[in-house]
Formats: C-alpha cells, sequence, structure tokens
C-alpha cells in the first residue's frame, strides 16, 4: 500500500492558500499561475467608515482592489450614482478606484460631505466597500463671554468651566498660564474629563489672575484659547485684619476660623447615574469630591472584583479606567470620597454593549465544477445583529437567480456549481450600534493540469538521508499524482516510498540505487502533464583519521592531524576551532590541508582544538585537547598522569552516610592536586559511573552523603597537571534503605502545543532520587484567577501530561508531587503556565510612515490589543519592498525585507532604502505561535537623492584641435537627471596641469565635440551626472589631441642631422672634464667655484662642506627633507624647470642631471627643489624626446 500524509512545515515546499480558501482546491500562491487564473474582484484597501477630512487639504477615499481581469470602479454618493465626470474637482487615480477631490484649488470640504461606497467590477463579479461617511474637521472659535472674577473663602469648593467649542472630532482640553507652563494638579486640585478645573478645597496659593483654558483641534493642528480666569482666595487672618480696622476696640469681632468638613461630590450628581459603553471600547468613571482634608478617592465594583489586568487609576484615583470592556464588565460600580470627617459615595451603573463583532467571517471559495461548499457569515453584538446577504452589490432577494445557490439564514448553500456560478457575496451584519461588511468570492475554475516545480530539477542527497522530490501542481479538479522512476519504468509503490498530498515524493532512506531520473505525471479529466527531476546520491563525508588528545611543554611545536575521506563531486572546505570559536590570529598557527600545527606554545594555547568539515550537503567534526605542562628542568625527569589510587575501604556505614578511604598511587613527578571520587548505582543503573564529589590532593579520606534506595559502589581517580589517572578497582557495595522522596521534580512547565491544551513537563527524578520503589507522580493544576478547585491526577514515571479542552492561553498554576511506595514528597511549590497559543487575531492599525531622507525612513503602528495577541507577545515584523523606481518606471523581482521588533514597540527605522523609489510595507504582530494578519500595504516613497557615476566615459576620434566625448547615463540616477557637468584641463610635460574649464550639457545627450584644443596636448576631463538634489561621483579620463604633420617632420629632421649629434658630444664630454677637475679638488681639500657661490649667497638649504674631512654635507630637499644622496640630487623624472636655467641641456644628459653657471661651474648637485607634484596624481606616459630637448633648448 502507497503511505500518504501531509507534509509537515519544515519540509522544503510550503502549499499556501489563496484569499483563506477553505475548499479542497488548493491553489499555490504561484505568481505566474496567479497571473492565468480568473479571479473575482477582492477589495483591497479602503478609507475607514467615519472619515473626518483635514477642510484645508484634498480629500482622497481610498479604494483600491484586485482581480482577474483587473476590476472596474464606480462610485456611490448618498445612495445614487456618483458621476465624477460630471465634476472637475473629482479625479480618480489611473488603474485604481481611489477618488481624489481637489479642495485646494477652489473646491469646499463641505460641498463633498456625504456617505461614500465605491463598487469595483470585473466579469465574474462585484465587490463593494464599506459605507464611507466623508465629514470635513471643524475647530470653531470660542464663543465670547464676560468672565468675572472668583472671590472665594480658603477651604471653599472652586469649579473653573472651561465650556470648550464644539469640534469635530472633539478638542483636548488643558490649562495653562499666561507664561505657557501647565498648571500643576494634585488629589487637591485636578481636571475632570469635561475639562472643567475642579478645586476640593481653595488655598491662599491658589490665587493668580492666568487659569487659562485651551482646546486642541488636533485634525487641523489648531489650538483655541479661553479668556483668562481670575481667582481670589482670601484667608481667615487677612479677613480677620480688615474687620478690625472697621470696628472699635469695644466691638466683639473676628470671622470664623478654617473649618474642616466632609467631603460631598462635584461631580457627578446625586447617589447615582448610568452609563452606556460599547464593547471593546475604554471605559471612563469619574468621581471628585469637595471637602477638607482632601477626600480620597476608593472604587468598588459591587458584587464582583474589577478586572486587575485591565484596570487603570488616572488622575489620581479620580477616574477609574477599564480597557477592552465586554459584556461581564456590566455592572454597579461604586466610588467613595472619604476624608477625617466622613465619607460619601456613588454608584454608577454600567451597561455595556455591543456593535456586531465576527464569529465567523465568510471566506472565499474556489471550487471545480460539479463541487458544494458553503459560505458561512455569523456575527454576533448587543443588541443581536441582524445578518443580510447581497450578490455582487445587490440584495440577494432581487439579484438574478442562481439554481445552484441557496440562502439558509447566515449560510448560503452551493451545490453542484458552475463556472456561471462565480460572484462576489456580500454579508451585511448590523444593529443600532454599527455594522459589518464583508465580501466574500465563489471563483469557479475549470483547469487542466498544470506542475510548477521547474522541469530537469537536480536533487543531490547523502546517502542514507531522505530525499524529498517535489512536484508541485495544481489544476481544477484536483488531479492525481503518480511518480514513474526512468523514462519507462512503472508507477512507484510500497513502504520504502511517501507520497505527500502536495506532490512531493519523499524516500525516507535514500540508497546509491535510488539515484537516477524520477517522473511525476498530473492528471484529471481536462488533461494530463508530466515532469522529470533528477536525483544524485553522495557519499558522507568521514574523519578517517581524527585529530588526537596532545600533551606538549611549553615552548614546544604540536600538531593535530585531521584526514577526511569525501565524495569526489564535493569540495570540503575544512575549519579549525579553538575552545569552539575561532583560531587565534596568530602566525604560530599553520593551517595546512590535513593538519594543525602549532608553533612555539604557551600557557594559553590549552584547550580543545576541533576539526569542523562542511560540504554543501553535510558537514563533520572531531575534536581533541591539547594539555600543555611546564618543561623539565632537566632532560631525565618525566612528568605522567599519576597512578590510580588502591585499596579503598567503606566504613562508618549509616543510612545516609558513610566514610570512604583509600591510598593514593605514584604522582609521576607531578604532585596530585585533588581527588575525584564517583559512585555506581547498581540498583538502577549498572555499569554508569555518576561524579560525587572531590576532594585536595592531600586527603585520602571523605565522609559522603548517601541517599535512600541506592545500591553504591565507589572508584577514586587521582588528577594532576598532566591529566586525569586511570579509576581505581571499586569498592565494595553498600545497599541503603527506602524511604519516601526527598524532592519534587525540576524545572515543571505548562506550555500548551495547541490552543485548546496545556502540556504540563517536568525533569524526573533519577534513580537514586526515587528514594524507593514504585515511583510515581502526582499533577495537579487550576485556571490562575478564578475561583476553581485543584485537578489531580498520578502518573507514572513520565515527564510529561496533556490537559485537553482548555482555552486558548490561559494562566495556570501547576504543581507536579512525587511519591513511591513509602508516601509523598514535600509539598511542591506552583508555577505559572498558559495554555496554548493561537495565532494572533488582528493586524496593527493606523501604520504611519514618515520618510527621513532618502534611505531612511520610520515607520508607526498602533499597538494590537493584548487580548488579540492570543500568546505572549514577541514584537511586531515589518515587511518593506520596493515596488519601483520612480526614476526608470520599472518593475522588478520584488526582493521583500523583514525587519523584528521586539516587545511592545510601536516604532522602527527602515534603513538601506534606495533614494526615488516607492515602497511598501505592512506590519504584523508576532506571538510564540507565528504572526498575525498583516496591516494593509502602506505606500511610501523616497525623495530624490545624487546619482551614481556616469556607467562609462570613452573620448574618440581625436583630431588637431578636437575630441570627441561618449558616456553612458548612470546605473543608478537616483531621481530626476538635470545636466552632466563636464570639466578638464592640460596637463603639460611637467605635469603642471592648467585651467580649470567647466561645461553643462543636457541630461539628455550622450556624445559632445570639444573644439578650439591645442593640438599635441594632453587633457585630463572630469565627468559627472546632476540632478536636483547635487551632483552624484564623477569619473576621470585622459586623451591626447594629435601632432601637427609639419612640425613633427621638422622635430625629426633636427633630431637627426649631424651637427646636433656633434654638440650632444660635445656637452656630454665637457660634463665628464668638470667631474674629474671636481675630484681632484675634492681630494687636495681645496675650494671651488661652486664653494665660493655658497659663501657668498649664504642659502639656508644649501648646507656647507664638512671642515675636517673635505667632503660635501647632506643636502635636504625643501619638501619632504629626504637626505639627497650623490648622484641623485635631481628630480626623479630627470626634468628641470625652464624657469630654473634657460641654457638647459639636462636633456641630453647620460645618467646625470645637471646645469652650469655663467661661470661655468657645476651646480647639478645642489638643484635641491623638486619640481611641483602634477594635481591629483596625475602622471605622462610620454617618453623624453630630442624635440622636447630642443625646444627647451632654443
Amino acid at each position: 500500500m502507497m503511505k500518504k500524509k501531509s507534509i509537515p512545515a519544515s519540509k522544503p515546499f510550503l502549499i499556501l492558500f489563496l484569499c483563506q480558501i477553505i475548499s479542497a482546491l488548493d491553489v499555490p500562491l504561484d505568481s505566474k499561475l496567479l497571473e492565468e487564473l480568473s479571479q473575482p474582484p477582492t477589495i483591497t484597501h479602503q478609507s475607514p467608515k467615519d472619515y473626518i477630512v483635514d477642510p484645508r487639504e484634498n480629500i482622497v477615499i481610498q479604494c483600491e482592489a484586485k482581480g482577474k481581469p483587473p476590476p472596474s470602479f464606480s462610485w456611490t454618493r448618498n445612495g445614487t450614482h456618483f458621476d465624477i465626470d460630471k465634476d472637475a474637482q473629482v479625479t480618480m487615480k489611473p488603474n485604481s478606484g481611489t477618488l481624489v477631490i481637489n479642495i485646494m484649488n477652489g473646491g469646499k470640504a463641505e460641498a463633498y460631505e456625504g456617505v461614500y461606497q465605491c463598487t469595483a467590477r470585473n466579469e465574474r463579479g462585484a465587490a463593494i466597500s464599506n459605507n464611507i461617511v466623508i465629514r470635513p474637521s471643524r475647530s470653531p472659535l470660542w464663543t465670547k463671554e464676560k468672565l468675572e472674577p472668583h472671590h472665594v473663602r480658603e477651604g471653599d469648593s472652586l469649579v473653573l468651566h472651561c465650556r470648550p467649542p464644539v469640534g469635530l472630532p472633539p478638542p483636548i482640553i488643558f490649562w495653562m498660564d499666561n507664561a505657557f507652563q501647565r498648571l500643576p494638579q494634585s488629589e487637591r486640585v485636578s481636571q475632570g474629563l469635561n475639562g472643567d478645573l475642579y478645586f476640593s478645597n481653595v488655598q491662599p496659593e491658589d490665587t493668580r489672575e492666568d487659569y487659562i483654558c485651551y482646546a486642541r483641534f488636533n485634525h487641523t493642528q489648531t489650538i483655541q484659547q479661553k479668556q483668562p480666569i481670575s481667582v481670589k482666595v482670601f484667608s481667615m487672618d487677612s479677613l480677620n485684619d480688615t474687620i478690625a480696622a472697621n470696628l472699635s476696640d469695644t466691638d466683639i469681632y473676628g470671622a470664623k476660623p478654617v473649618t474642616e468638613r466632609q467631603p460631598v461630590l462635584l461631580t457627578p450628581t446625586g447617589s447615582t447615574s448610568t452609563k452606556v459603553e460599547l464593547r471593546g471600547n475604554v471605559l471612563l468613571l469619574e468621581c471628585i469630591a469637595a471637602g477638607l482634608p482632601t477626600p480620597v478617592i476608593r472604587w468598588i465594583k459591587e458584587g464582583g472584583e474589577l478586572p486587575s489586568n485591565r484596570t487603570f487609576f488616572e488622575n489620581f484615583k479620580k477616574t477609574l479606567k477599564i480597557i477592552d470592556v465586554s459584556e461581564a464588565d456590566s455592572g454597579n460600580y461604586k466610588c467613595i470620597a472619604r476624608n477625617t470627617l466622613g465619607s460619601v459615595h456613588h454608584v454608577i451603573s454600567v451597561t455595556v454593549k455591543a456593535a456586531p463583532y465576527w464569529i465567523t467571517a465568510p471566506r472565499n471559495l474556489v471550487l471545480s465544477p460539479g463541487e458544494d461548499g458553503t459560505l458561512i457569515c455569523r456575527a454576533n453584538g448587543n443588541p443581536k445583529p441582524s445578518i443580510s446577504w447581497l450578490a455582487n452589490g445587490v440584495p440577494i432577494a432581487i439579484a438574478p437567480e442562481d439554481p445552484s445557490r441557496k440562502v439558509d439564514g447566515d449560510t448560503i448553500i452551493f451545490s453542484h456549481v458552475q463556472e456561471r456560478s462565480s460572484a462576489v457575496y456580500q454579508c451585511n451584519a448590523s444593529n443600532e450600534y454599527g455594522y459589518l461588511l464583508a465580501n466574500a468570492f465563489v471563483n469557479v475554475l475549470a483547469e487542466p493540469p498544470r506542475i510548477l516545480t521547474p522541469a530537469n530539477k537536480l536533487y543531490q542527497v547523502i546517502a542514507d538521508s531522505p530525499a524529498l522530490l517535489d512536484c508541485a501542481y495544481f489544476g481544477s479538479p484536483k488531479p492525481e499524482i503518480e511518480w514513474f522512476k526512468g523514462v519507462k519504468g512503472s508507477i512507484l509503490r510500497g513502504n520504502e516510498y511517501v507520497f505527500h498530498d502536495n506532490g512531493t515524493l519523499e524516500i525516507p532512506v535514500a540508497q546509491k540505487d535510488s539515484t537516477g531520473t524520477y517522473t511525476c505525471v498530473a492528471r484529471n479529466e481536462l488533461g494530463k502533464i508530466q515532469n522529470e527531476v533528477h536525483l544524485e546520491i553522495k557519499d558522507p563525508t568521514m574523519i578517517i583519521k581524527q585529530p588526537e588528545y596532545k600533551v606538549v611543554q611549553r615552548y614546544g611545536q604540536v600538531s593535530f592531524e585531521c584526514i577526511i575521506k569525501h565524495d569526489s563531486t564535493l569540495l570540503p572546505t575544512v575549519i579549525w576551532l579553538k575552545d569552539n570559536d575561532e583560531l587565534p590570529d596568530d602566525e604560530r598557527f599553520l593551517v595546512g590541508k590535513d593538519n594543525l600545527t602549532i608553533m612555539n606554545v604557551t600557557d594559553k594555547d590549552d584547550g580543545t582544538y576541533t576539526c569542523i568539515v562542511n560540504t554543501t550537503l553535510d558537514s563533520v567534526s572531531a575534536s581533541a585537547v591539547l594539555t600543555v605542562v611546564a618543561a623539565p628542568p632537566t632532560p631525565a625527569i618525566i612528568y605522567a598522569r599519576p597512578n590510580p589510587p588502591f585499596d579503598l575501604e567503606l566504613t562508618g556505614q549509616l543510612e545516609r552516610s558513610i566514610e570512604l578511604s583509600w591510598i593514593p598511587g605514584d604522582e609521576n613527578n607531578s604532585p596530585i592536586t585533588h581527588f575525584v571520587i564517583e559512585y555506581e548505582d547498581g540498583l538502577h543503573e549498572p555499569g554508569v559511573w555518576h561524579y560525587q564529589t572531590e576532594v585536595p590532593g592531600t586527603q585520602t579520606t571523605v565522609q559522603l552523603k548517601l541517599s535512600p534506595y541506592v545500591n553504591y559502589s565507589f572508584r577514586v581517580v587521582a588528577v594532576n597537571k598532566i591529566g586525569r589517572s586511570q579509576p581505581s578497582e571499586p569498592s565494595e557495595q553498600y545497599l541503603t534503605k527506602s524511604a519516601s522522596p526527598d524532592e519534587n521534580p525540576a524545572n515543571v512547565q505548562g506550555i500548551g502545543s495547541e490552543p485548546d491544551n496545556l502540556v504540563i513537563t517536568w525533569e524526573s527524578l533519577k534513580g537514586f532520587q526515587s528514594n524507593g520503589p514504585g515511583l510515581q507522580y502526582k499533577v495537579s493544576w487550576r485556571q490562575k484567577d478564578v475561583d476553581d478547585e485543584w485537578t489531580s491526577v498520578i502518573v507514572a514515571n513520565v515527564s510529561k501530561y496533556i490537559v485537553s479542552g482548555t482555552p486558548t492561553f490561559v494562566p495556570y498554576e501547576i504543581k507536579v508531587q512525587a511519591l513511591n511506595d513509602l508516601g509523598y514528597a514535600p509539598e511542591p511549590s506552583e508555577v505559572i503556565g498558559h495554555s496554548g497559543e493561537d495565532l494572533p487575531m488582528v493586524a496593527p492599525g493606523n501604520v504611519q510612515v514618515h520618510v527621513i531622507n532618502s534611505t531612511l525612513a520610520k515607520v508607526h503602528w498602533d499597538p494590537v490589543p493584548l487580548k488579540t495577541v492570543r500568546g505572549h507577545l514577541q514584537g511586531y515584523k515589518v515587511y518593506y519592498w520596493k515596488v519601483q523606481s520612480l526614476s526608470r518606471r520599472s518593475r522588478r523581482h520584488v526582493e521583500k525585507k523583514i525587519l523584528t521588533f521586539r516587545g511592545n514597540k510601536t516604532f522602527g527605522m527602515l534603513p538601506g532604502l534606495e533614494p526615488y523609489s516607492s515602497y511598501k510595507l505592512n506590519v504584523r504582530v508576532v506571538n510564540g505561535k507565528g504572526e498575525g494578519p498583516a496591516s494593509p500595504d502602506k505606500v511610501f516613497k523616497t525623495p530624490e537623492g545624487v546619482p551614481s557615476s556616469p556607467s562609462y566615459l570613452k573620448i574618440t576620434n581625436p583630431t588637431l584641435d578636437s575630441l570627441t566625448l561618449e558616456w553612458g547615463s548612470p546605473t543608478h540616477p537616483n531621481g530626476v537627471l538635470t545636466s552632466y557637468i563636464l570639466k578638464f584641463q592640460p596637463i603639460n610635460n611637467t605635469h603642471e596641469l592648467g585651467p580649470l574649464v567647466e561645461i553643462r550639457i543636457p541630461a539628455n545627450e550622450s556624445s559632445l565635440i570639444l573644439k578650439n584644443l591645442n593640438y599635441s596636448t594632453r587633457y585630463k576631463f572630469y565627468f559627472n551626472a546632476q540632478t536636483s538634489v547635487g551632483s552624484g561621483s564623477q569619473i576621470t579620463e585622459e586623451a591626447v589631441t594629435i601632432m601637427d604633420e609639419a612640425m613633427a617632420s621638422r622635430q625629426v629632421d633636427i633630431a637627426t642631422q649631424g651637427w646636433f649629434i656633434g654638440l650632444m658630444c660635445a656637452v656630454a664630454l665637457l660634463i665628464l672634464i668638470l667631474l674629474i677637475v671636481c675630484f681632484i679638488r675634492r681630494n687636495k681639500g681645496g675650494k671651488y667655484p661652486v664653494k665660493e657661490k655658497e659663501d657668498a649667497h649664504a642659502d639656508p638649504e644649501i648646507q656647507p662642506m664638512k671642515e675636517d674631512d673635505g667632503t660635501f654635507g647632506e643636502y635636504s630637499d625643501a619638501e619632504d627633507h629626504k637626505p639627497l644622496k650623490k648622484g641623485s640630487r635631481t628630480p626623479s623624472d630627470r626634468t628641470v624647470k625652464k624657469e630654473d636655467s634657460d641654457d638647459s641641456l639636462v636633456d641630453y644628459g647620460e645618467g646625470v642631471n645637471g646645469q652650469f653657471n655663467e661661470d661655468g661651474s657645476f651646480i647639478g648637485q645642489y638643484s635641491g627643489k623638486k619640481e611641483k607634484e602634477p594635481a591629483e596624481g596625475n602622471e605622462s606616459s610620454e617618453a623624453p624626446s630630442p624635440v622636447n630637448a630642443m625646444n627647451s633648448f632654443v
């Protein structure tokens, strides 16, 4: 029989689903395939239902949809057709349904208020958007009013009313003073939810004339200011002074001192009130009280407790805030205001209603002709919503009949569908608090089989490993898949093959004879297709000689071998590691083909060395330890590991302890540093030795702690600097008595593997930890923060128990207790675990992108409610990709990039963007189960940047006075090119640069002819492109205009004349005679004309001769101060500037660069100044010629 199973997620090919398909027909998300398949429209992006717009800016009502063929768009306004062609202010974006209403060029936003709905339609159906209510924001001015000063007695309460103008949306209220500083608030003074400023009791310091209420309208970015309010607080002392000044000495006077008062509620009034809030919203309840001393507010819920993880107190506990409210939060909430004189309370009756929310939203349905299917639309709310269906945007009751369709309340049943049954259905769930609208299409496809796996794909697998051969396919009806080996082989069957539902053939254990060609055949009633793939089985890589343990003396040399055997067609790479890290960057480590050699070994080289061999298909490794010891003082001393201890003896036997003694073996010239004691449990793990303890090398007796129900044997290992000895002979056995367990399992955890279970795991006790026979575990659990009793079960000696039927991701208290035949272990501690996670339910909202520069953008999003995460919040992932370059308008393969932002971050930076490009991004929340749905794609564009250098610059067609330049546009224009900049300058024979000329060339040019140039002249060119942002990097090139033929002929003739050759010989003879004279004078120590001229001119750059030996001093170059050696005191290019000597013969010299003064003295060895370096490091490649020499000579 053939085995079939679903391929796990870790296998190479994954079947993805198109548009939440729920039928048996799977459509792989292959871009080429999707382009060919017909598909009804799907709304991909739309504006919010309640859309408040800025009246100063253009109104953009978004409606994006996809489908095959691409859909067309139409709009209704207030229920009737909206003809955008008749309104000059309204345009629709190309290939989109998005409307742009031009307000900035004369339109009025108020004229376009209303309810808009978009319809996307193609031959397979019509999808509709939500009803989008357009309302312009309003920020009206404050009404003028005359504000009387407030005169208040100290200790009395006071309310300063704000009464802001009614705006859309409502403004944010805050109180400030004339200096634009926020007024301090406290338990005594605070701002209420309605914006009023409440004083529980006033104090003299409250006197001021600048209590100002501000209203900020965020939508229009405006702030309105109320007129300042004046408050005058009269203290009792000042009031008494005023009364005393107006009465006689005999009158009795005096205002009453400030009296304490019990609390009185300023808001809300009365003893009870009601409040209605919608499910999922934030519930805000407020109590502000007057009194002296200042009352303290406390909140309780009658008949229940406040939700601990969703309750917050704000405004000094005067405001109770409960986030993400549900129907369970309905009830009576009591606020109690209390001070030392008494208390007052108020009860707020809260009712939580609910706008419709999905239980099961309808999902797209892809069927083959003749198949059946259902669309299910289930929603809940308070009150319960009504469900209505539409077909292609028309109520289903009046839509064209379809015999394959039957409506049954919240379900549409399809039977024996045909291609004409394709349509888009809309489900509307509504109650008095809102509505939900969902589009779901039914797409009936009849397609012959297609194989998506590339033909002749090669798979390479190591022998004895699994081989997975892909055959990704699609067809409607779903094709049958068969595999054959070889061109004419028989169909593959049997237990040696596994056939996966996605078409993949698995060979669990591939052998050498598995090599060959495999053919996949897909067929349905509309056709048949086949594809061949090839499988090669490779020999595994092996290390046939592994590195071995080495002991080496300090400063010695050591070598590790690593000889490998591998498949001849695979190219192995060998990497050496030290202590699982890279080798030190040290030339002492020599890596050979099959060995590692360490020269001049030091103590730091001690450690574990690993040889890792990698190929493209497998990897193997082997390790060895290097021990570095001190060099022996004399060659006669040999260091070695110690001999094993002997004569082990057990004494002082007790239930939980025993004494072990032994006699050490020979330490072999390296003192024993410590002994290691090991034990064997002959009852539970015979033959396995465990570490017990270790003692110093001077100790030969140890008291050992024992566990119950263990049959002990002991042995001892001696250790010195060289290594460990062989173990001693085992001691006699000692069996301890049984007892109840002393400890409970460690590492108890509760982590769900599925959304509806809790997997409780622990580390089982070792055999000797059981303390007796019959080891079992008592597993207990209960849901946290719920008054449930513990549920317990006793399980065998295992390490896992699965609790089924749990709610998704709720906390549980868990404990695991060990027990055996003699009793229970001590009471275990409780740990907190969670039932299984599920994928997040919602996508992050309000995704905004702020483009910082041409390569960097910042993305913001609103965090998703923690309740919808349904797991541990791990962070958010931002998927972003380049759609197209705005300068080239050419699309390319979309390479999505992913950035992960850990934790509850709500923003992140997107680096490495390409300038002047269009990008898309979306954001997804991530928990331990995976990623949630993606937010709608957000489009943003990067601004222009500077371009790259032109792709090339060629200089052709040189003439006497012109050159032709040709160039290629920049590979990365990074914007719209505005022009090219060409700069050029001549270079003379001494590499000096002439004046720089700059030319600006239009961006649409690709060549230029430069005229009026000098003949036989080298020019250097600098060329770059510009955008509106600036200039890009430049490229340089050099070229030479050609020489005038007449001048060239004249120069050649001069160079070949006899008189010219004779003159050169005379000059050479004169130089030779002068050198001989100088040499003779130098040996005699006399002076010569050069020395006299030095003394006369006293050139600071020329040092005098050393008087003691008559030799020349060292002469330094004026630029780099390098010593001038004999015979090299002239510039390295063998030239002399014309301005230094008009009678230069340097170009005629043979190895001596010199010149003569008028008196005939030779001063070539004193030309200490170099010629100026050529600008920007340019060097001429022209060789000196007699023509050049003649030009400088004459």
